[in-house]
């Protein structure tokens, strides 16, 4: 029987995900990076630790929206960033949350082949997609990130207040 994804999740807290990010931009520490570039939505947080850690001020968006039912899998650009800036992606680092499958990644880096590509937290497939991250995490684990939850009370397990 397939696990739901909440059986086998991995939750990550805003405290983590900050360690985690800072981590993520030591490792990148020691290139001159002309520009971060977030793949958003979820890239948008640890680009911006990554750019403040590096002391990077010029950051721009990419957004791709994947069609998983009605396209089977299709992929679409919807925001790119400034072209003058990009070029084939020289000195441009890519942030984003997590790789997955790498199909966005795969998407981008034919855009911009020569920009290099971290994240945070990376999947067994989609690790070929990225020079840097920091932890992996096996392909049937669910990633929760802050932004996805919300603090609210819990009954006990047994018995009332």
């Amino acid at each position: 029987m397939d696990r739901l994804p909440h059986e086998k999740g991995f939750h990550v807290s805003w405290d983590q995900l900050h360690r985690d990010a800072r981590a993520l931009a030591w490792r990148l520490d020691g290139t001159d990076w002309r520009a971060v570039v977030a793949v958003t939505r979820g890239g948008l947080v640890p680009a911006m630790i990554v750019a403040r850690e590096l002391d990077i001020r010029t950051i721009d968006t990419i957004s791709i929206k994947s069609y998983r039912k009605q396209e089977q899998g299709g992929l679409e650009v919807l925001k790119r960033p400034d072209a003058e800036l990009m070029g084939d992606g020289d000195g441009i680092l890519v942030v984003d949350d997590l790789v997955d499958s790498g199909r966005t990644l795969e998407l981008i880096r034919e855009m911009y082949p020569k920009a290099h590509f971290a994240t945070v937290y990376a999947k067994p497939k989609g690790k070929p997609m990225v020079q840097s991250y920091v932890t992996e995490v096996s392909q049937d684990t669910w990633i929760f990130f802050p932004w996805d939850m919300a603090l609210q009370y819990v009954q006990p397990y047994r018995g009332e207040d």
